[in-house]
């Protein structure tokens, strides 16, 4: 079997030979096992599956966090006429159609789709009446919560990949700790013998952290951007920061772009184009930009800001040099940073009270029951991302079991008059399809329908005021989209202890804020190690060095300077007045402690978002305070 990897390897891949760890890998997939690859960044993880998958009879399903990864690797894969595609929320009903009509006729190898795409339950119907040969797993360390990027959906891959009874699974990483693998490895079952671990040291990166103020940034930013010749990476952590960093580097003559979430998508793939071409020299982003991202002449990587973890450090760094000629990697460490990052940490952490405000709501709906992620984060003032995680934990805890999900809200643009849509339909017909239509709302281009609403007043099900709709559509006679998920499940307990679950469930928060705290000092820890710096980030991963690495700054002579906490302004008299005066406008989505506390340190949250509290002059007033400091001040005046 491995002879005819060699050649597909040859003469499909157009590579020679493997390189350091795609054989073992491969070797076990075809062997019939399961596999852990924890390969550094650029390390050629995808080839790992991607050639199993040629070899393999049924099909290949690669599980990926991001669509620009999932597009790039799919126009790839058919360029050499690997039959390869992807289900995400991009695509149109016409492709979901091709794809599920290839997918019913087994004409692809290959089909890339994220893990809440996965998680669909009618999706995994489909799944299981397939021939699925290996379940690929992209950033698995997410799987783990003790790794420093969870993600919820990632929580249920390894239950069900044994739904859809996959034969073997391949868990992918650049960046995960010994305790990390060994969670990877348990979830899905795989040898320890079976997991694959390359070198975490890249010899060809230059490592340095430059202790600073945090207006000495900019001019340092400039000098060594002046200093080293090729594209770079800009890392900061806000969308602000980015645009503020960019406007300066391009004010003082370097091309740059900035990148972040904030921005349009078109925007995004401008600047990410830009800078894959090579037009523009240097992009500031966020830590939304570079995975996935192929660029092999990076040759520097700067830290503006400090990440949030090893982790995080260690795969940004990764993205330099990946044509394995020298490149530099510093990090500006600046104790301001310590501030804003610990609030983001403690931002995402619900209160006892908001947890048990929605267990309550959630858990007494009864059997089965639907609910919107939206509205719940936007009442119970918890953040999307962790309700998220709360519905993954009632599931891995087995009270509720998810049973598919639909479309609240749909809206409707006339194509043509509405006397002529009627026109050709049966009387009675007519008559319900009239029916329908004049039960939406008119708002300016569009005209909304709320199906499950038409059909209690038309008494009908809710399946057909939907029909009725996409006939319409089918026709040529609307444009219709639809919006809103609500997610239906069913309980699996009946006897609920909700002091309980609400104490259990608050006490795994706070261990996660715990963790995500400790990660934190340990990035601010690395400024002061007196030893070798690689040496320090290979030993986190498990692999202490046996001598210096000789291209970081101890290893150069540069002494290690902790850097030191910043002395904490007090609230000033204005700023006490301000506080009071939001006090005493009472408003619903300021109402807690935390809720004006989370405002005045400029985090944004669910309540205050949707009831624009952003724009208020007090926003984000104690931003450059501790998060717990200004919480206790509010508790004492409220």
């Amino acid at each position: 079997m491995m002879e005819a990897a060699s050649r597909v390897l040859r003469e499909t891949f157009g590579h020679a030979e493997f390189r350091g760890g795609q054989e073992a890998v491969v070797r076990i997939l075809l062997e019939g096992r399961s596999a852990l690859a924890i390969f550094p960044t650029g390390g050629g993880k995808s080839l790992c599956y991607q050639l199993p998958a040629v070899l393999f009879d049924g099909l290949t399903l690669v599980v990926s966090p991001l669509i620009a990864l999932m597009k790039e690797q799919v126009e790839r894969l058919r360029m050499m006429g690997i039959p390869a595609a992807r289900w995400d929320s991009t695509l149109s009903a016409a492709e979901v159609a091709e794809v599920r009509e290839n997918l019913q006729h087994g004409r692809l190898k290959l089909l890339y789709l994220s893990p809440e795409r996965l998680s669909n339950e009618p999706l995994q119907e489909l799944l299981r009446s397939l021939d699925i040969a290996l379940v690929a797993i992209d950033e698995a360390h997410c799987i783990s919560e003790w790794g420093h990027n969870f993600r919820p959906d990632y929580l249920k891959l390894a239950k069900v990949c044994r739904k859809i009874k996959a034969p073997r699974v391949l868990a992918l990483t650049a960046t995960a700790t010994p305790k990390v693998a060994t969670d990877i490895r348990k979830k899905f079952r795989i040898e320890k013998d079976d997991a694959v671990v390359l070198d975490f040291h890249r010899r060809n990166l230059d490592l340095r952290i430059t202790p600073c103020d945090a207006d000495e940034r900019k001019t340092i930013l400039l000098e060594r951007l002046g200093s080293v010749d090729g594209v770079a990476v800009v890392y900061v952590t806000r969308q602000e920061t980015a645009e503020e960093v960019a406007t300066f580097l391009n004010r003082n003559g370097i091309g740059t772009r900035a990148y972040h979430a904030g921005l349009p998508q078109e925007f995004r793939d401008d600047a990410q184009q830009a800078f894959m071409s090579g037009t523009t020299r240097v992009v500031v982003a966020t830590i939304a930009f570079g995975m996935g991202v192929d660029k092999a002449d990076v040759r520097a990587v700067l830290h503006y800001n400090l990440p949030k973890s090893l982790e995080n450090y260690v795969q940004e760094t990764g993205r330099a040099g990946r044509d394995d000629k020298p490149a530099h990697c510093e990090m500006l460490a600046c104790a301001e940073d310590l501030t804003v990052l610990e609030n983001f940490i403690h931002a995402d952490v619900p209160s006892e009270m908001a947890m048990h405000h929605l267990l309550d709501r959630v858990l007494r709906l009864g059997n089965p029951f639907d609910v919107s992620i939206y509205d719940l984060s936007v009442a119970c003032d918890i953040r999307s991302s962790v309700v998220e995680t709360i519905f993954a934990y009632l599931e891995d805890d087995g009270w509720i079991k998810p049973m598919g999900s639909f479309y609240d809200k749909y809206r409707a643009k006339t194509l043509r008059p509405v006397d002529a849509m009627m026109a050709g339909y049966m009387a009675a017909e007519r008559r319900f399809l009239t029916d329908v239509w004049e039960h939406g709302e008119e708002k300016r281009y569009w005209r909304w329908f709320v199906p499950t609403e038409i059909a209690v007043v038309l008494g009908v099900k809710r399946e057909k005021i939907v029909a009725a709709l996409q006939e319409f559509a089918a026709a040529g006679d609307i444009v219709l989209q639809a919006s809103a998920v609500r997610r239906i499940y069913r309980m699996k307990k009946t006897e609920i202890d909700l002091p309980a679950i609400t104490a259990a469930m608050t006490s795994r928060f706070a261990v996660r804020e715990k963790n995500d705290l400790e990660r934190l000092a340990m990035v601010a820890g690395l400024s002061g190690k007196r030893g070798c710096l690689t040496d320090a980030l290979t030993s986190h991963f498990g692999q202490p060095l046996a001598e210096p690495c000789g291209h970081c700054d101890r290893c150069r002579g540069v002494k290690a300077k902790a850097i030191r906490r910043v002395t904490l302004r007090g609230i000033t008299d204005e700023e006490w007045q301000s506080i009071q005066s939001v006090i005493r406008e009472n408003h619903p989505a300021l109402s807690t402690p935390r809720q004006l506390a989370r405002f005045l340190c400029g985090m944004t949250s669910p309540a205050a978002t949707r009831a624009k509290r952003s724009r208020h002059d007090a926003f984000a007033l104690l931003g450059d305070l501790p998060f717990r400091d200004v919480l206790a001040n509010v508790v004492a005046l409220i």
